[in-house]
């Protein structure tokens, strides 16, 4: 809590929800790890087993356009030192969410090849997911040239920012929509009704949604 300039009110700082949202997205990460490696067998890129496709897929993009997207977002209050310093780190984060989310991709769409369980990019989870990663990319090139290209113009960047940080936000919590449809499809592919396995993946989503949910704070809060 930090108190306010009149000396008679108080408000909270954003470091209590970044300490949340490092809670959550560690919870996050060990459930899934626990879904994919411990009831499912693994992930793997190169597998001729459909389900660990399948589980490669969740796993990068967890860790892609979700975790390292948090992360990213959270980098100018997290990471110490000059403002140039964060935004290269900020640019680092997003770079590696876009990263790993073209693994995802790459693995939903060998997973599909192989199986042949129904076509691509028929429900609304691959709609999604198509838009936030075409969304993500677009965003990544204009950041870096608005903010970190030498020749941008200052008033061209002040224009720019709040346009920015409102689609950054816009696709982050896009993208903790597009877990949530995706655990449901999880939840068809595996035919899971009740059980621990369910259990655990209704916890991983609620840990993700948590997780969403304080990023966005740690934004709001000074």
């Amino acid at each position: 809590m930090a108190r306010s300039k009149d000396g008679g009110r108080y408000r909270m700082s954003a470091t209590p929800a970044i300490v949340m949202a490092e809670i959550f997205a560690v919870a996050a990460i060990t459930l899934m790890l626990v879904s994919v490696l411990h009831f499912r067998g693994g992930f793997s890129l190169k597998s001729n087993n459909v389900v660990r496709l399948f589980n490669a897929h969740l796993v990068f993009m967890l860790f892609g356009p979700i975790i390292f997207t948090g992360q990213a977002i959270m980098a100018f209050k997290t990471v110490p030192g000059r403002r140039k310093v964060r935004k290269i780190v900020h640019m680092l984060f997003n770079l590696l969410g876009i990263f790993l989310g073209a693994l995802g991709l790459l693995a939903i769409f060998r997973f599909y090849k192989q199986s042949g369980w129904s076509p691509n990019l028929h429900s609304l989870h691959s709609w999604t997911g198509i838009g936030v990663m075409g969304l993500y990319v677009i965003q990544f090139f204009l950041g870096f040239t608005f903010f970190l290209f030498p020749g941008a113009k200052k008033n061209m960047r002040t224009d720019m920012k709040p346009w920015h940080a409102f689609l950054g936000l816009t696709i982050f919590i896009l993208a903790i929509f597009t877990s949530g449809t995706g655990l449901i499809e999880r939840f068809r592919f595996l035919q899971l009704l009740k059980g621990r396995e369910a259990l655990l993946l209704n916890f991983t989503g609620i840990a993700i949604v948590l997780f969403g949910l304080s990023v966005v704070l740690s934004v709001i809060l000074p």
